[in-house]
């Protein structure tokens, strides 16, 4: 060691100990002390330097020259006075005392405490292990203090009521621990104070459970407040309360029961390891060490713990990631946090603590020294090593007390420059850098070989992408800067997600299996992530699903080992929000996601007609058999959406996948309503019922969103008749319940969610007819009082369900309406005349209302049911009936008898367009797609499918089919 420096030669030049000469004089002045003025004496000599050394301690003898007055008395009965006074500050006569006079007195007692504790530390009068204790002591008799005057104030205002008023805490239910270093004893000098507290809301102390649990937390917000805000006289203590379960999400102070479940069921090893710490300090002691005794098996499992070394490395590697963490240095280097720093050797210590605990009770030390020694006796570690990490400690203890007794800041980094350096080589005894930077540099060396023995062979949480640990509170700096190179913008939001995930704040990520298969996908998970556009975004949607899910086990397994479902649930989350939210509301939709058919088997009706059968197998009862439609139907839509999202399928092939899937649910939903309504109501003697598919529904166009447009339609051996059941009901009411029955099954919100929602205003007379219409009547309708505009319609509609005799006979009905000679021009000016009121009632809202833009679908949809009614009788002689009705086969088969070839293949190929982009953002939007609101992900399919490099050429595509579709449009009905 070097020698303690002499002021002449202090790095900081005469000047700064001119000043310091000149306030210690001031100061002595006006306590009457001249004998601390005089110079060259040994206790003048030391001030002096001491103030040019720390302007932390000039200030203070500045501000408050009292501090002084007893400065020759013996420091440790000083000390000791002042803890005794703390303990009792919040006392006034028999009473409590303000919250002004406690807040006062405790911050004198700290300035005077803090003076005089530099002062003994640095003189060398005790070692710093017996600072810390003292620092300690102090600690935890203001943090007791405090407690004490909250718990009589809610005594005095009926918020509790006490046992003993005099002695507050004794009962009162409310536990206070101390973690860290101030429940180890080991608290450093500038260090701010970390507390948990919990309480019983069934003491007797607590007269309203109920009310506790807003009054506690209020009751934090207090005592945070006495203990930390800068007044005048300066302040108490930082105080950090984010070692409580799930700080996150929970109150300042948690009921001990809720606190004793999160950490049974949730409980995570870096929190087993802050818990070796913890130390009841204040509020009801024995509530407090009853606490404790419940969370010994938490802490300390009764088999050797291995597995804790991953999580106990992963926190301890997150503190390596700041400039020079990495190296071993002098210049700037993070006594505490840096390379063989402080925190390795907690670490070290910790880690066999967790352990072995469990089956040695003798390591159950809360103090890191004490500890170092029960693992050389249980011979778990050798003497040299015990000797050597304890040696370290103090020193860097002593180094961290310099550090922070310069400015009374709660830092453990050294200064980047010389000069400064120096100074704190002074203040250690050291006569120059160079001396002091070989001890150091010595230590360091000799931690960091120890610790390397324990953890630097062990598995680790980086991977070949980088760091990614989310163990803690705090970022990891290093996996921020990992999540910035994979591409996410907000990586610090990004990994205070990956965090909630990790504290199991979602029922998927309760369970230490299901966090342990999450940590191991992590790096895939993010990896792909990373790769889509928008990656923040699609990973908040995968957030949002993961909240939904019961479990996630399954999930992470199937993530980790299905490289192909992980790449599907990425680009759902990046592209489809709306899939997303299906899938967070449907999470069993990921089985249907499991089909290696998924992407090359069509789905046909054959496909979805054998699904279905099965899915539908053993539900006997209605709804039940309601429920499971709807889970059908939306597994399926969602499958059918990944097809098109993918590009497995085309937009034509999903409308027709749609409406073969809305055709056999509904008839099923048919087949049940009409079971139900013979149960209660009989049959009506020769009754048939189909159901006609109109609108998009008809012309097999659906989409992901569609509701579907019917007509329910009926027969029966005589109209005046009435069923035969026990409630028998006349034939029209019949078949109305019936349709009511019908409409409910498919668009009456279960469990399960709606089926589809129904529209029935196409049905002849619409909304002012009856809800079903009698084949008869439909048939008299269309002939004889129809419009234009309900023969177009017509033009697009099918029989979907139902008897198949009454099918047949409707379908004959439909063709001879169509088949009608009509008179050209009125025809031509009845279509224009719908489509102009159409533009003037409904504008279309931007370019990518394709439906409703000038040259959009409604005009092709016009032009085609145009060129179908003025067909007359002609036939089709093509037997694919689906691509008949669609608007591309109406199209096909007759748009040349009112347009030239090359006006037919413009509008087929608009169509063609128009429906492969509608299907793709319906089936990946809940709203209109918009480029500038559009997931980019999305936004690139959309190019993909217009053939176009950007979006801005997209536009001008549209722009440029939708002109010539007008075009068409206009000189076709101007004939």
């Amino acid at each position: 060691m070097g020698r303690r420096p002499e002021p002449l030669i202090h790095p900081l030049g005469d000047a700064s100990l001119a000043r310091a000469c000149v306030a210690l004089g001031e100061a002595a002045a006006k306590i009457a002390r001249p004998d601390l003025a005089e110079q060259p004496t040994p206790l003048f000599n030391f001030l002096s330097a001491a103030f040019s050394l720390s302007p932390y301690l000039l200030d203070t003898c500045r501000s408050d020259p009292t501090v002084l007055a007893a400065i020759d008395l013996p420091l440790g009965a000083q000390l000791d006075a002042l803890i005794v006074d703390v303990r009792q500050a919040w006392r006034e006569g028999d009473g409590n005392a303000s919250e002004a006079q406690l807040m006062t007195r405790l911050r004198r007692a700290k300035r005077h405490f803090a003076f005089l504790a530099a002062l003994a530390d640095l003189d060398g009068l005790w070692p710093a292990e017996t600072t810390t204790g003292l620092l300690s002591r102090f600690a935890e008799a203001a943090v007791a203090s405090v407690m004490d005057h909250l718990l009589r104030a809610a005594n005095d205002s009926g918020d509790m009521t006490l046992a003993e008023p005099d002695r507050p805490s004794l009962g009162s239910g409310v536990v206070v621990l101390g973690m860290g270093k101030l429940g180890a004893g080991e608290l450093n000098y500038s260090s701010d104070i970390d507390v948990v507290v919990f309480f019983n809301p069934d003491c007797a102390a607590i007269p309203d459970p109920d009310r506790s649990l807003a009054f506690f937390p209020r009751m934090m917000r207090r005592f945070v407040r006495i203990l930390q805000e800068r007044t005048g006289d300066g302040y108490v203590f930082r105080t950090d309360l984010r070692l409580r379960p799930d700080p996150g999400s929970t109150a300042l102070a948690v009921p001990v029961e809720a606190a004793l479940v999160y950490y049974e069921s949730r409980g995570q090893n870096w929190e087993r390891a802050a818990y070796i710490k913890a130390k009841p300090i204040a509020g009801d002691i024995a509530a407090g060490e009853a606490f404790i005794r419940e969370m010994t098996p938490f802490i300390f499992r009764k088999y050797l713990d291995y597995a804790a070394i991953a999580d106990i490395h992963a926190i301890k590697r997150q503190i390596h990631a700041h400039k020079g963490f990495g190296l071993v240095a002098v210049n700037g280097h993070n006594v505490k946090l840096g390379r063989g720093g402080i925190r390795e050797i907690e670490f070290f210590v910790q880690t066999q603590q967790l352990i072995a605990g469990g089956r040695m009770p003798q390591l159950r030390q809360r103090r890191t020294i004490d500890a170092l020694d029960a693992l050389r006796e249980a011979r778990w570690i050798d003497e040299p090593t015990s000797s050597e990490l304890k040696k370290a400690y103090w020193f860097l203890r002593d180094v961290e007390h310099r550090i922070q007794m310069v400015r009374d800041e709660q830092t453990h980094v050294l200064p980047e420059g010389d000069d400064e350096l120096l100074g704190i080589a002074f203040m250690l005894g050291f006569d120059s850098v160079a001396a002091f930077a070989e001890v150091l540099l010595k230590t360091l060396k000799v931690v960091e070989k120890r610790y390397a023995r324990l953890f630097e062979r062990e598995e680790t949480l980086s991977s070949e992408t980088g760091n990614l640990v989310f163990t803690g509170e705090d970022d990891d700096p290093s996996t921020l800067e990992t999540l910035s190179r994979l591409g996410f913008e907000r990586p610090s939001d990004i990994s205070r997600v990956i965090r909630t995930w990790h504290y199991g704040r979602y029922r998927a990520t309760q369970s230490t299996k299901a966090r342990q298969r999450l940590t191991a996908l992590m790096p895939a998970l993010l990896k792909a992530f990373g790769e889509s556009r928008r990656a923040d975004e699609a990973l908040l949607r995968f957030d949002r699903f993961l909240s939904g899910l019961p479990a996630g086990i399954q999930l992470f397994s199937l993530l980790t080992n299905n490289t192909n479902l992980l790449r599907l649930v990425v680009e759902i989350m990046s592209a489809a929000p709306r899939m997303a939210e299906i899938l967070a509301a449907r999470p069993h939709i990921l089985d249907g996601m499991l089909d290696p058919a998924l992407l090359t088997e069509l789905p046909t009706r054959d496909y979805l007609s054998r699904r279905l059968e099965a899915f539908m197998s053993g539900a006997t009862l209605y709804e039940e058999r309601l429920d499971r439609l709807r889970i059908f139907a939306a597994e399926q839509r969602f499958l059918i959406g990944i097809r098109l999202m993918t590009g497995a399928i085309s937009g034509f092939a999903a409308g027709h996948a749609f409406t073969t899937l809305a055709t056999l649910t509904i008839g099923d939903a048919l087949e049940a309503a009409e079971t139900e309504m013979e149960a209660a109501h009989g049959r009506v003697a020769g009754q048939r019922v189909a159901v006609l598919a109109m609108g998009k529904l008809g012309s097999a166009e659906l989409t992901a969103g569609s509701d579907v447009d019917v007509i329910v339609l009926y027969d029966c051996a005589d109209p005046l008749s009435v069923s035969d059941g026990d409630k028998p009901l006349d034939v029209t009411r019949y078949f109305a319940r019936l349709t009511q029955r019908l409409v409910a099954a498919l668009s009456a919100p279960t469990a399960e969610g709606v089926l589809y929602e129904v529209d029935m205003r196409l049905r002849p007379s619409g909304n002012a007819g009856p809800l079903a219409t009698r084949l008869a009547a439909f048939e008299k309708y269309q002939k004889q009082e129809a419009w234009t505009w309900e023969h177009m319609a017509l033009s697009r509609s099918h029989p979907l369900c139902g008897d198949a005799s009454l099918m047949q006979d409707a379908a004959a009905v439909i063709d001879e309406v169509l088949s009608r000679e009509r008179d050209q021009k009125c025809l031509a000016f009845d279509v224009a005349d719908m489509r102009a009121r159409i533009g003037r009632e409904k504008p279309a809202k931007s370019l990518w209302d394709l439906k409703l833009v000038d040259g959009g679908l409604i005009d092709i949809e016009f032009l085609a049911q145009y060129s179908r009614l003025s067909a007359g009788g002609q036939k089709d002689a093509r037997s694919d009936e689906e691509t008949l009705m669609s608007t591309d086969g109406t199209l096909e088969q007759y748009g040349e008898l009112v347009m030239s070839f090359e006006d037919v293949s413009i509008c087929r190929n608009a169509l063609r367009l128009y429906t492969d982009l509608s299907q793709l953002t319906r089936a990946c939007l809940p709203s209109g797609f918009e480029p500038a609101e559009a997931p980019s992900a999305l936004i690139e399919r959309v190019c993909r499918i217009a053939d176009q490099p950007d979006i801005s050429m997209v536009e001008a595509l549209l722009k440029d089919t939708g002109q010539a579709v007008r075009s068409i449009f206009l000189k076709t009905l101007s004939t």
